[in-house]
């Protein structure tokens, strides 16, 4: 096991940041490069290896990985483990994407090209490995490869623990050769059984909807909900999520509206001070006229009637 290593371009003049952080990621893993729409670029990364394993921690702000066929051609016998945890990102190969929230894991081929859109405050737990060494876990090897394993399932909350849990243990670049194979090993027996049960390509479009309706319920007082927004948290297309309401026989505005007047509804009914307006106000209504027309349109009677007869 080696020493933990961490590199920040903090260490550099700012121009010259962008230009760094392609040397150090070149150096972990070839053939990848990294491009930012921001002119200042900031991140962050520990790196350390165990036994046959590569392991990464990086944050950063939003740019677009890309491992091109060139530097590809270099590892086809390695993959690569990618499990987000904070932000979101899509990874793209084969004309395939996996979407990624918080606790999602995906894997790539390191042997063909592919890329990785990562948020704004991101961070991952990236992890390259033997590419036998899993397909001996996984005999569909190929079929799982560039999904979303969603982090909802047991197996990637068994995954997600084991990796932080070998995070927080530290520097240990003086354990045991043999105690380095057996985490290794556990590492890729927790990866292939997360896997197995999975049929990644069914179950992600629900993983997106769970992370969609958690995050319209969190952000429900916000004004400036919709679909663009939801869209630019998670890290997915408008198209996903427009998709994902029209599964429910819905829109975005008009679920967020419905949701909004159900807690308002409850609200009322719980009796408590406060003038509608701001409560109009407080559930991310604009206009508290347009409120109440809702609200008498939906229930059948005016917000004040409403808080009177409950």
């Amino acid at each position: 096991m080696s020493a933990i290593e961490t590199f920040t371009t903090n260490s550099v003049a700012p121009w010259e940041r962008l230009d760094f952080w392609n040397r150090i990621t070149a150096d972990t893993f070839s053939g990848l490069a990294v491009d930012s729409p921001d002119d200042v670029f900031a991140a962050r990364m520990s790196r350390w290896r165990l036994g046959d394993l590569t392991m990464i921690r990086p944050l950063s702000q939003r740019a677009t990985v890309h491992r091109w066929k060139d530097g590809a051609s270099e590892r086809p016998d390695r993959v690569i483990f990618h499990l987000q945890h904070r932000g979101a990102c899509v990874n793209g190969q084969w004309k395939r994407e996996a979407e990624l929230g918080s606790g999602d894991f995906t894997i790539v081929h390191g042997g063909d090209p592919y890329f990785t859109g990562l948020s704004d405050d991101n961070e991952m737990l990236v992890v390259e490995m033997s590419r036998a060494a899993l397909q001996s876990r996984l005999p569909d090897f190929e079929d799982h490869l560039c999904r979303t394993v969603p982090g909802i399932t047991p197996g990637s909350r068994l995954v997600h623990d084991f990796l932080l849990s070998l995070w927080r243990q530290g520097d240990q670049s003086d354990a045991d050769p043999d105690w380095q194979e057996g985490i290794a090993n556990v590492f890729m027996d927790l990866v292939g059984f997360s896997m197995r049960g999975a049929n990644a390509a069914l179950v992600s479009p629900k993983g997106t909807r769970d992370r969609i309706l958690a995050l319209v319920e969190a952000r429900l007082t916000d004004p400036d909900l919709k679909s663009g927004t939801i869209a630019a948290e998670l890290g997915i297309s408008q198209r996903t999520v427009q998709n994902v309401f029209a599964g429910m026989a819905t829109t975005p505005s008009a679920y967020i509206q419905q949701m909004r007047l159900k807690r308002a509804a409850e609200r009322l009914a719980a009796g408590g001070g406060g003038s509608i307006t701001d409560l109009a106000f407080e559930l991310g209504f604009n206009d508290s006229a347009y409120f109440a027309r809702c609200f008498r349109h939906q229930f059948g009677v005016a917000p004040r009637d409403w808080r009177g007869q409950n």
